[in-house]
């Protein structure tokens, strides 16, 4: 199971998925609130001539993501549910496609070139869709020739990784979808990735345990390749300022490596139970984890040690 179910938009301020809900725990008040409940029936706001929206009910949540007070939610059934965090009621939600394997693998919140909103969403039905987030139109739709896992937009907006049932990775045109680059150098298919802030290194996280950094202005080969403990590696992100980044297993192993020593350096985790997500606070004091064990499940907070005045740290 693809597992993005967790998101930190402060060191205070951490979405995850509970059972059916969409929950926000503050770590300063030390409690949690319902953002979303998707068993009950979920019918959108958003209304007017040629929208797709649709009412959904009983969703189960496969991915997530948070940013800009937008929340995006997609579902096993191709189901993408879009909801304003300062707004009541959900704006949008569909089913974006109907094909029987439709899981919705990937969704991406970024802003294009000009500064608009957009909303990627990645599914099994071998296609990306992007849609306008000011009235969540599909504006644009991508087809690869093999189910798409994961996609990850470059922080100028102008690129896209793709990723997917395949051991090649794909860089494209975020605009056109127009392939540029094929990443080679996996064993097998890939699930995860990730940007470094500065634009030029992508990472990528494979079933084959690892997870591989390429500088896209030399893309014929990696430049390093981390290894995992035992699984796949399912997700990968970079704290804002690109110091560190930290990548997990499907379930017991959180592996963090230190970017400034070319990642020589690294902490590994050790936990219990399924990983439903990792997500550095903005400020990249903090790392959560998120725990689905039946029995364990558990929000982790982990925060970043400093050990002089020149920022020497680990997590």
């Amino acid at each position: 199971m693809l597992r993005n179910l967790l998101w930190a938009t402060s060191k205070h301020d951490v979405y995850l998925m509970q059972n059916y809900s969409v929950m926000h725990w503050s770590s300063l008040l030390r409690r949690g609130k319902e953002v979303l409940n998707v068993a009950k029936p979920i019918i959108p706001t958003l209304k007017y001539p040629g929208c797709s929206a649709e009412p959904l009910s009983r969703v189960q949540i496969s991915t997530m993501s948070v940013k800009d007070n937008l929340m995006v939610a997609g579902g096993f059934q191709g189901e993408l549910i879009c909801k304003s965090l300062n707004q009541t009621g959900v704006a949008f939600c569909t089913k974006v496609t109907t094909d029987e394997n439709a899981i919705t693998n990937a969704v991406d919140i970024y802003r294009n070139p000009s500064g608009a909103t957009r909303v990627m969403a990645a599914n099994n039905d071998a296609q990306v869709r992007v849609l306008d987030a000011a009235n969540f139109a599909c504006i644009n739709r991508f087809t690869f020739p093999w189910s798409v896992n994961n996609t990850s937009v470059s922080p100028d907006g102008k690129m896209v990784a793709i990723l997917g049932d395949s051991a090649e990775c794909l860089i494209a045109d975020a605009q056109s979808g127009k392939v540029m680059s094929n990443l080679k150098g996996h064993l097998d298919y890939s699930f995860a990735s990730a940007w470094h802030p500065d634009g030029r290194i992508l990472a990528t996280g494979n079933q084959d345990t690892t997870c591989r950094l390429w500088d896209i202005r030399k893309p014929s080969e990696s430049i390093a390749v981390l290894k995992g403990r035992m699984g796949a590696i399912r997700t990968i992100r970079f704290t804002s300022d690109g110091r560190f980044l930290a990548m997990a297993e499907p379930a017991d192993f959180v592996h963090v490596f230190d970017a400034k020593s070319d990642y020589a350096v690294g902490q590994e985790i050790d936990l219990f139970g399924e990983i439903a997500g990792i997500s550095f606070s903005p400020d990249t004091e903090a790392l959560f984890v998120g725990v689905s064990d039946r029995t364990y499940g558990s929000l982790l907070e982990f925060n970043r040690r400093r050990y002089d005045h020149y920022l020497e740290c680990l997590f």
